[in-house]
């Protein structure tokens, strides 16, 4: 029932030279998995991809017979982007991922187009993590029985343990019913009102979005956990905790939440997330799966913005971000009602769907992995408070970012 999938420990993370990337870790790479590597790229069709550094290094990663083969220089580039030292060592590291370097701006695609600079985050996966590149049909869903999974299958709060925790591992999410009291959620509802309407646009406890109107409204309440003692109750409650014993991974429950409105009209700002993955931006190998969970305020429904899931697509090494056109795995939309609890997968892909008639709320919290023998603790250095404050466009850069990889 595991969905731990870590491959790296957070203290091997260093700064690495560029002699060291080239002699030492690419040079491993490509003996142990340049085969698979090479296969990925095929399917995928991607063009030799150069790396220019800003110490004055380049080299091509290309397809040679069997293998993915590294070549001096430019030459038979068909993509090259530009990169400085650091960035090309967090890259080979799984620090950040291709479109982390991108959404960060660490990245200058000088040759070809982004998308280009996209669609090789799944070969180079393969190449340095072992990761096999997503074929169509590599990915299928079956019971304890080895019969067709419903995937559209939800579960009560006191049904078998072990079908769920195979659901969740098959599938990379799971639904599960009537969780907590309307009365529970009503009292939640109204500490999220409370602190949406004491938010300030600057104070780094928020996050703001906008109407066609261009009225600026906080659609998320940071911090929440600490805010509500309701909402701190019900999580320490042993009808929530059992959640990080679902898999036998020793999740463990990580004390914070952030509380959710999705009101109607929104146009900009970080209300309603296009597809993508929590390890997108890099670290799948040091963080996944974590558990995600989603506690239904209100509910959610096809017209009040439901959560959207790829069904597997936890199992799947593809493009990001967006639904990867490779991938034939279909799209489900998790209609819950108040007090129910949605489950996902740190890399099962997921979408925020706008509401059309109701807003919703929900309050976001979840479980993470205990830490390797011997590592030590991710650093969330990319969500400061201070960057928080300015965080009001991301959903702007993954969408142009996918629009760029389709």
């Amino acid at each position: 029932m595991s969905v731990d999938q870590r491959s790296r420990r957070m203290k091997d993370v260093r700064p690495l030279s560029t002699e060291e990337v080239l002699d030492v870790v690419l040079e491993e790479a490509l003996e142990a998995h340049g085969e698979l590597a090479a296969r990925g790229a095929r399917f995928r069709k991607v063009r030799p991809l150069g790396l220019e550094v800003e110490d004055g290094t380049a080299f091509t990663l290309r397809v040679d017979g069997q293998r993915l083969v590294r070549d001096p220089g430019l030459e038979k580039a068909g993509i090259v982007a530009r990169l400085a030292v650091d960035g090309l060592s967090d890259l080979v590291q799984d620090y950040q991922s291709t479109m982390g370097l991108m959404m960060t701006a660490r990245v200058q695609v000088v040759r070809g187009e982004m998308g280009d600079w996209l669609t090789w985050e799944p070969v180079l996966r393969a190449l340095l993590d072992g990761r096999r590149v997503y074929e169509t049909g590599d990915v299928g869903f079956r019971d304890l029985d080895g019969q067709p999974l419903d995937l559209d299958r939800s579960f009560g709060i006191d049904d078998d343990r072990e079908e769920m925790a195979h659901f969740l591992a098959e599938a990379g999410f799971l639904h599960v019913r009537g969780v907590f009291e309307e009365d529970e959620m009503a009292a939640v509802g109204r500490d999220i009102d409370h602190f949406v309407s004491t938010a300030r646009p600057d104070d780094g406890d928020s996050w703001w979005a906008e109407d066609a109107a261009g009225n600026a409204q906080a659609v998320r309440v940071l911090e929440f956990y600490e805010k509500s003692e309701t909402l701190r109750d019900l999580v320490h409650s042993d009808r929530y905790q059992w959640i990080g014993e679902l898999t036998g991974d020793g999740h463990f429950y990580r004390r914070g939440a952030e509380g959710l409105v999705k009101p109607l009209g929104i146009v900009k700002g970080l209300s309603d997330l296009p597809w993508h993955k929590d390890c997108g931006q890099g670290r799948h190998s040091y963080m996944c799966n974590a558990l995600t969970c989603g506690i239904s305020v209100t509910g959610a429904d096809r017209v009040s913005g439901a959560l959207g899931v790829v069904p597997g697509s936890h199992r799947a090494n593809v493009m990001m971000p967006g639904r990867d056109p490779v991938m034939d795995l279909e799209p489900r939309m998790l209609e819950t009602s108040t007090g129910d609890v949605t489950i996902h997968c740190s890399d099962t892909l997921h979408r925020a769907h706008p509401p059309t008639e109701r807003p919703r709320k929900v309050v976001y919290s979840g479980f993470r992995l205990p830490l390797l023998p011997g590592d030590e603790p991710i650093v969330e250095d990319r969500y400061s408070k201070e960057a928080r404050a300015e965080l009001t466009n991301v959903e702007d850069r993954i969408a142009a970012a996918g629009r760029a990889s389709g």
